[in-house]
């Protein structure tokens, strides 16, 4: 079985300045900088031949290259205890309309359609009993944050385990935007 996501990466520069972030905060388990992405689909647990058609599937997209901004941060969910502190993206319509392709073709091959809604962002934490005001501080001191803006000419295909460790990802496929 393959666990299956579909995203974009950062570029490292941009990674490493998301990474700067990543400190101070009681009860954070914070994403390595080599982890994070922006994930357009997570697909689930898939076996070897609903893989193959996925590789397949994917190459078929077209979509054009587009410029994507790291902007702002904020935590889900937002009307119960804190469980992950994310950045968001900035423009969101160019990412949502990639998504909307990726999500177009693993529903047209018979996979079941992703239940919520998308919201495009970076994890950058897990949190577990986080104090509010810790995170309302951090957030407060942390509002601002925005990198350069950088061009997206590719998506990935990733396979991700679970480990005690946490996830780790793997990329299977790239497809270029076109």
């Amino acid at each position: 079985m393959y666990r299956l996501f579909a995203a974009i990466d950062l570029p490292p520069d941009i990674a490493a300045q998301v990474q700067a972030l990543c400190l101070g905060l009681n009860g954070a388990r914070w994403v390595q900088g080599e982890q994070m992405h922006l994930t357009l689909r997570f697909i689930g647990e898939v076996d070897g031949g609903i893989f193959r058609d996925i590789k397949e599937g994917l190459a078929t997209i077209k979509a054009p290259p587009f410029s994507l901004q790291v902007k702002g941060l904020g935590f889900f969910p937002p009307r119960k205890p804190p469980r992950v502190l994310w950045a968001g993206v900035t423009p969101v319509e160019q990412v949502s309309g990639l998504r909307n392709r990726i999500e177009n073709v693993l529903v047209g091959m018979g996979l079941e359609p992703e239940g919520r809604k998308y919201s495009p962002h970076i994890t950058l934490a897990r949190l577990r009993d986080t104090p509010l005001a810790g995170l309302n501080r951090f957030l407060a001191g942390n509002g601002l944050f925005a990198t350069p803006e950088f061009a997206v000419s590719e998506f990935h295909l990733y396979a991700s385990e679970l480990t005690a460790k946490g996830a780790f990802h793997t990329r299977v496929a790239s497809y270029p935007l076109r």
